[in-house]
């Protein structure tokens, strides 16, 4: 039984007996007015969009009518397009949309060339990563044996965190977008997620020192899908899993999906090592951008409602509490091409309403 366990089920079945008979309909109505009052067993339930998405003005209101509670703000190229709408009026205005309706509000963010300017290449080569060449290069990333990269990492980070502050505590600062990172020869024995991860244990004791109720993501996705190693993840840290090359046609849990199969198994290997109170998937089935090959025109979004109820059940049995999704594209000029975006609904609708199985 998907919502009582057999104990509360024969509870209700007992009660329901009236003078030797049913009562079924006064049954049937506490069986549905207790599942209305249970707690959704997804904690967070959002969805990441990025600010261009938000001239869809009632994003907020259709997202809390949806029974969702979290939006994410992302942007692919820099974190300062999502400052620069925080600090206008319109952000300015969105945030309190989003206190005013209950909504938590955070930012996912690819945020190295904040964290190390480029510019500094000029003074310090060695702060930055060197390429499979043997080159030192300011591509993407830093060198995680650079002490002062990191600190200046660190510092970067907190400035941006006092301008982006989620009010949820959760902090997500990630690496360049699929990029490597350091082969020099002290760096070249650690995977990318190692490296992201020694970065990521040395952010959160800064980002702790400015908001002591911080936590920080380890984006488990792409050349970081797999778990790091070498490396442990220090207190504050938990997982983000984002597995943006599987299959969408295919529940996630479809044995016969090579794809699928590779990042089931990064799945469970990254939670052993990170655990699962906090964990979060960071999902895409409402992400129109991705299915549009990131360029507009959009496309319809390529919605199954069964491979999300399959891939609830496949996160939830893992006991993973967190969920979101990208839903970037979902904009006006998506609504004007077609129509209401019901599947923001149904979404929302499936992560309140499902329950953990009790046997």
């Amino acid at each position: 039984m998907n919502t009582l366990s057999r104990r509360h089920f024969f509870k209700l079945f007992s009660g329901a007996m009236v003078g030797g008979g049913f009562s079924f309909p006064a049954f049937g109505a506490q069986i549905r007015r207790e599942e209305s009052q249970a707690k959704p067993f997804f904690l967070t339930r959002g969805v990441v969009l990025v600010p261009a998405d938000l001239m869809l003005s009632d994003w907020p209101e259709r997202a809390q009518q949806a029974g969702l509670n979290t939006i994410g703000l992302h942007h692919g190229a820099s974190p300062r397009h999502v400052v620069d709408f925080i600090r206008s009026d319109i952000g300015q205005r969105f945030v309190e949309r989003c206190r005013h309706l209950g909504l938590q509000v955070e930012y996912e963010l690819h945020a190295m060339r904040e964290f190390l300017p480029r510019g500094l290449f000029a003074k310090n080569r060695d702060l930055f990563r060197v390429n499979e060449r043997g080159e030192r290069t300011a591509d993407y990333n830093l060198c995680i044996h650079s002490n002062q990269a990191l600190e200046i990492a660190g510092e970067n980070a907190v400035a941006l965190a006092k301008v982006l502050r989620p009010t949820t505590g959760r902090y997500f600062f990630w690496g360049d977008d699929a990029r490597p990172w350091c082969r020099c020869n002290r760096c070249v024995e650690l995977s990318d997620s190692d490296q992201s991860l020694i970065l990521e244990n040395r952010l959160i004791a800064a980002l702790r020192r400015h908001d002591p109720r911080a936590r920080l993501a380890h984006l488990a996705y792409s050349n970081t899908l797999s778990a790091p190693a070498q490396i442990k993840p220090v207190a504050g840290i938990f997982l983000e899993f984002a597995p943006i090359d599987r299959a969408y046609n295919v529940p996630f849990a479809k044995a016969d999906d090579k794809s699928n199969g590779k990042h089931l198994e990064a799945l469970d290997a990254n939670l052993r090592l990170f655990g699962r109170e906090h964990a979060q998937a960071l999902e895409y089935w409402l992400d129109v951008s991705r299915f549009s090959r990131w360029k507009k025109p959009a496309v319809k979004l390529p919605f199954k409602e069964e491979v999300l109820a399959a891939d609830l059940d496949t996160y939830g049995s893992r006991g993973i509490r967190h969920l979101t999704t990208f839903a970037v594209f979902i904009d006006a000029d998506y609504v004007r091409a077609y129509g209401d975006p019901v599947e923001v609904k149904l979404y929302g609708e499936r992560l309140t309403r499902w329950r953990q199985r009790k046997l």
